[in-house]
Order: C-alpha cells, then sequence, then structure tokens
C-alpha cells in the first residue's frame, strides 16, 4: 500500500472559468445600442421568437428558423421565457423577463424605453395602438380602458404614458406621432 503525501491533492473534477462579464443584461437604450449589430439582432430576435411560438404554436426550432437564430442561441438566452417539458420540448411561457426595446408616448412626445417584461411590452403595445386609433378615428375609448397610465422599465422606474386627449391632438398635429413613430425599429 502506498501513502499519499500531505501536500496539494489533484481535483479530479474540472475547475470553472472565471465567469464574463454579461454582456447580455441589458437593462438601458445606451446599452443596447452600444453592443454589435449581431449581438443587438438576437436580443430583437428573442421576444419575436416567443411570440411566434405563444401565438403560431411553433416548436423551438421552427420559432429559431422563423427569426433567423439558432435553437441553442434561443433556448440558452431566452430561457426565461421557455419551460421545458417532460417529453424534452420547449413551450414559451405566459411571461418572461426577455429586453425589448419599445417606443411609448409620453410627456415629452414618443420616447425609446428598455423593457424587461413581456406585461409591460404589451401595455406599451396597447397604449400606442390605442393613440393610433385616437389619431385616426378620435376614438378614445380604447385610451380609457388601459389598466394604468404608466409602464415600468427596465431599471424600475415609472415612465408615464400619455392620456391626455388635448396633448396628443398637439402632437399629432404637429407630427410627431405617425405610425412609423410609435413602433420601434424591426430587424
Amino acid at each position: 500500500m502506498t501513502r499519499r503525501s500531505k501536500g496539494v491533492r489533484k481535483s479530479s473534477r474540472r475547475r470553472r472559468a472565471k465567469p464574463r462579464s454579461n454582456v447580455w443584461n441589458v437593462t438601458t437604450i445606451l446599452q443596447f445600442v452600444a453592443l454589435p449589430e449581431a449581438d443587438q439582432d438576437i436580443l430583437l430576435a428573442l421576444p419575436e421568437a416567443l411570440s411566434l411560438m405563444k401565438e403560431k404554436h411553433l416548436s423551438a426550432s421552427a420559432a429559431a428558423r422563423a427569426t433567423r437564430i439558432s435553437r441553442s442561441v434561443l433556448i440558452h438566452r431566452g430561457r426565461s421565457g421557455l419551460k421545458k417539458l417532460k417529453n424534452g420540448r420547449y413551450v414559451a411561457k405566459p411571461n418572461d423577463h426577455l429586453f425589448r426595446p419599445v417606443i411609448v408616448v409620453s410627456d415629452n412626445g414618443p420616447v425609446e424605453v428598455a423593457i424587461r417584461n413581456f406585461r409591460e411590452a404589451s401595455l406599451a403595445g396597447k397604449h400606442s395602438s390605442a393613440v393610433e386609433r385616437y389619431l385616426e378615428t378620435g376614438d378614445h375609448s380604447a385610451l380609457r380602458r388601459l389598466p394604468r397610465n404608466y409602464i415600468i422599465d427596465a431599471e424600475g422606474n415609472r415612465v408615464a404614458l400619455l392620456t391626455d386627449l388635448d396633448e396628443l391632438d398637439r402632437l399629432g398635429y404637429r407630427g410627431e406621432l405617425t405610425f412609423e413613430t410609435l413602433y420601434l425599429r424591426s430587424r
């Protein structure tokens, strides 16, 4: 029987590399704009892929293909919005915490805001749709039906949504509120 010295023992486990800074933890528009264009495209594609999975009941592979990202990127980077079933398939959760840059109409006109919550992005979309409907038809009922007049951005700050009809009219007459300004760039 051989004896081991009481020196340093080699571990049979692999050592983990130091964690890299997380470029995917984007909370502001400035951080988003500072990313390379390829990373921006991936960040914009993730919520789009989850939306396709929810609305059209696509598989993770089909949704990734439709948004031009790989399935592994979708699963790894979109983990907060996915649930793995017992059969190994992935389905989209009702809510996720993925980064989404959106444009909302606030007191200062159209403002680009970073959001990390599906529900907040949905509220921002409903508001933009209601503003567009009001400007086109004069019907303000959709603005009145909104559950609240603010959204919470990625940093936890409240961003007021403009619901004052006189101010919306003023911005609309100046040409600051058009269909193109209410909806953010697409990929």
